[in-house]
C-alpha cells in the first residue's frame, strides 16, 4: 500500500493540440446521433464490438429514459444506421445498456435494473444489431451496474452489485457486496457465483467499524491471455452510522481468473474464490484516502482505470480538492513489491483508457463543462504526457474503447446530458478513431 505522494502537475493542454510524440496520431469525430443521450451512470466496460466476420462495429448508448440503443457502422460502405431502440431503462439513469457478442455471433446486451433484477437484450440475427431484441430476466437478485465478458471459450461473465437489503429487508443499506453470473451456453441459461462457488458474494464485507461495506467497481478489463484485472473502491455510511454512499474510502486492486475463479494480488497471492475484508485490507490496498467529502466530490470517484505494462498493473483514479480546488488526479503502479503512487495532473475526469504499444497507454479524460476529450500517455506505467485533443462539440459525459475496435469507430463518446433527469436526453452520441494517413 501506499500514501498519496504529492508531485509537480502536469498541464492541461490547450484546446487546439493535436500532436503525439508516438507519430503525430491525429483524430476524427464522427457525430452518430445528436442530442440523444440522456445522463447515464455507465461504467467504461463493454460500450461496442468489432464483429470482424462481417465488417461491422456494433455501439450500444443510454437514450431517454435510460432506454437502450443499438448503433451499427459498417466499414466496407462507411455508413452509421440510424439508432434502434432495443429495450426499456425503466427511468432510472443506473440502467444503462452494456454490450458483448457471443460466441454464436448473437450480440447481448445486460442492464442491471437499479437494486432490482439482472436482464439480458439478445439479438434476432447473429452478426447483426437490426430488428426486435428478445429480452430474458436472468435473476431477481437486486442487481445493478452490470459489467459483462466473454472468455475465449464462448463462457459469459457479467458482475453486478448486489443490494442484499432489497432482498432480506434486514441488512443495513451499506452492504453491498459484488457477485456474477455465468453462462455456457451463449446466455441461455445462468449460474450465480454462489451456485459455482458455494461463497455468498464474490468480492465484499458486512462487518467493517467503518461500515464502508459497499463495493463499486471502477473498471474490469479482461487481457488476452484472460486474465481479468479489477480496481475498486468502498462506499457506505461511515463512523455515523449506516448510509448508502455517504462516503467512499480507498482504493483497491485484483485480478480474476475465470478458469478457476480464484482472485488473486498484484504480488500473486491466492485468495481463493471470495475477497473478504481481511483480504482487501492486508493484500489489496493500492492507496488508503481520508473518509471525507473534499469540496462535496465523493472521493476517491466511482470511475477507475486499470491497465497493465509487460505484466504489472497501473491504475488511474481521482479526488476533490479539500481546498476547493480542481480535481486531483492520480496514477498508481505496481513495481513488484508495492504500490507507487503520485498525482499527475488537475482538474479532469479519467474516463477510459486504450494500450497504444507495449510500454504505452492512452488515456482519455474530460473538463467538467467544457467539450471535447483530452488524451495522455502513460509509459511503462509510471511517466504521463500530454497527447491531443478531440474536438467535441458540447461536453462528453462516458468514454468506452470499442471491443477489438477498427478506426475510424474506436471509442464512444456519449455527450453529457443538460439535466441528471433521464427525461431529459440532449447529449450527443459520437465515435472517435484514428485518421487514415
Amino acid at each position: 500500500m501506499s500514501a498519496v505522494l504529492l508531485l509537480p502537475l502536469v498541464a492541461v493542454p490547450s484546446a487546439h493540440a493535436t500532436a503525439d510524440v508516438q507519430g503525430k496520431a491525429k483524430f476524427t469525430v464522427t457525430t452518430t446521433a445528436t442530442s440523444v443521450a440522456a445522463r447515464s451512470d455507465r461504467r467504461p466496460v463493454a460500450g461496442g464490438v468489432y464483429d470482424r466476420k462481417v465488417g461491422k462495429t456494433f455501439i450500444s448508448w443510454a437514450g431517454q429514459y435510460e432506454d437502450s440503443y443499438v448503433q451499427t457502422y459498417d466499414h466496407r460502405k462507411s455508413t452509421w444506421s440510424a439508432p434502434n431502440r432495443v429495450a426499456d431503462g425503466d427511468k432510472d439513469a443506473h440502467n444503462y445498456p452494456t454490450m458483448v457478442q457471443a460466441e454464436d455471433g448473437h450480440l447481448l446486451i445486460f442492464r442491471g435494473m437499479h437494486n432490482v433484477e439482472l436482464r439480458m437484450s439478445r439479438s434476432p440475427q447473429a452478426n447483426s444489431a437490426d430488428g426486435v431484441w428478445e429480452e430474458t430476466l436472468i435473476s431477481k437478485n437486486a442487481a445493478t451496474y452490470p459489467m459483462p465478458f466473454v472468455t475465449r471459450d464462448g463462457t459469459i461473465y457479467v458482475f453486478y452489485r448486489e443490494t442484499t437489503r432489497d432482498l432480506d429487508h434486514v441488512t443495513p443499506t451499506d452492504t453491498r457486496p459484488m457477485l456474477y453470473v455465468v453462462s455456457k451456453d451463449n446466455g441461455k441459461t445462468w449460474k450465480t457465483s454462489t451456485e459455482l462457488t458455494g461463497d455468498r458474494f464474490a468480492i465484499g464485507s458486512t462487518s467493517r467499524a467503518d461500515n464502508m461495506n459497499e463495493i463499486y467497481i471502477g473498471q474490469l478489463r479482461q487481457e488476452d491471455n484472460g486474465r481479468v484485472r479489477i480496481v475498486y473502491t468502498l462506499a457506505g455510511g461511515g463512523t455515523e452510522g449506516h448510509l448508502h454512499d455517504r462516503y467512499h474510502r480507498n482504493i483497491y486492486y485484483t485480478w480474476f481468473d475465470p478458469k478457476n475463479r480464484h482472485f488473486y494480488s498484484a504480488s500473486g497471492k491466492d485468495l481463493g474464490t471470495q475477497i473478504d475484508d481481511a483480504d482487501q485490507e492486508t493484500h489489496l490496498k493500492v492507496a488508503e484516502t481520508p473518509l471525507t467529502v473534499p469540496n462535496g466530490v465523493k472521493s476517491p470517484d466511482y470511475i477507475q482505470q486499470v491497465g497493465a505494462t509487460l505484466g504489472k498493473p497501473f491504475l488511474l483514479w481521482f479526488m476533490g480538492d479539500p481546498d476547493k480546488g480542481p480535481l486531483r488526479n492520480y496514477l498508481s503502479t505496481w513495481n513488484g513489491r508495492g504500490w507507487e503512487t503520485k498525482e499527475v495532473a488537475r482538474g479532469l475526469r479519467t474516463r477510459e483508457i486504450e494500450p497504444v504499444d507495449l510500454f504505452t497507454w492512452r488515456v482519455y479524460a474530460t473538463e467538467d463543462g467544457k467539450p471535447n476529450v483530452n488524451t495522455y500517455l502513460v509509459r511503462f506505467g509510471r511517466f504521463w504526457s500530454p497527447e491531443a485533443v478531440i474536438p467535441t462539440a458540447k461536453p462528453v459525459q462516458r468514454v468506452e474503447v470499442v471491443e477489438n475496435f477498427r478506426d475510424p469507430a474506436r471509442a464512444i463518446f456519449s455527450g453529457a446530458s443538460s439535466n441528471r433527469d433521464v427525461s431529459i436526453a440532449d447529449g450527443d452520441i459520437s465515435v472517435a478513431g484514428l485518421s487514415r494517413r
